[in-house]
């Protein structure tokens, strides 16, 4: 709103985001610390119930389809009957932590990550790799790429993990 040249106080945009989670627009996921394996007070984020008025508010030109995607993931989270947090390890953000009937697993969610250094797959593996207990650990991405394996972490296909 800074940005757009009107002045807001912290406390209004409490008073906002208050407002949107509880009439469900949006949900507030907290943040967990892997290592320390406590709640977070701070870092939250938040995600869209329905992606349309992501559309609505911002119009198409400004889509960020990595975003969008991770939006789409955490809502198929939700509706599968997951307790999900976001998960922070050191300085770095592990995108979704999810307890369920099988226990905890981890998941990383980027559009892609085939550039030609190969520094997007890197920091996306990064966070998981420095996990050191042994649940699941997943990247989705909309590549095309057959069940991949990087030391443990499996490349999934978003559109075939959404269809299982």
């Amino acid at each position: 709103m800074t940005s757009a040249g009107r002045k807001i106080s912290v406390h209004t945009v409490e008073s906002y985001l208050a407002a949107l989670t509880d009439s469900f627009i949006l949900y507030q996921i907290g943040r967990y610390d892997i290592k320390g394996k406590q709640y977070l007070k701070t870092g939250e984020k938040y995600y869209a119930a329905d992606i349309g008025l992501r559309y609505a508010l911002l119009g198409t030109k400004k889509a960020d389809m990595g975003h969008i995607l991770e939006n789409v993931v955490f809502l198929e989270f939700a509706r599968r009957g997951y307790e999900v947090h976001i998960g922070k390890v050191g300085n770095t953000e592990v995108d979704f932590i999810v307890i369920g009937d099988e226990g905890e697993e981890y998941y990383q969610v980027a559009y892609t990550v085939n550039d030609t250094d190969g520094s997007t797959l890197r920091r996306e593996l990064a966070p998981l790799e420095s996990i050191k207990d042994h649940n699941p650990k997943y990247l989705l991405t909309m590549d095309n790429t057959p069940l991949t394996s990087h030391n443990g972490i499996k490349q999934l296909n978003a559109l075939d993990w959404l269809l299982k």
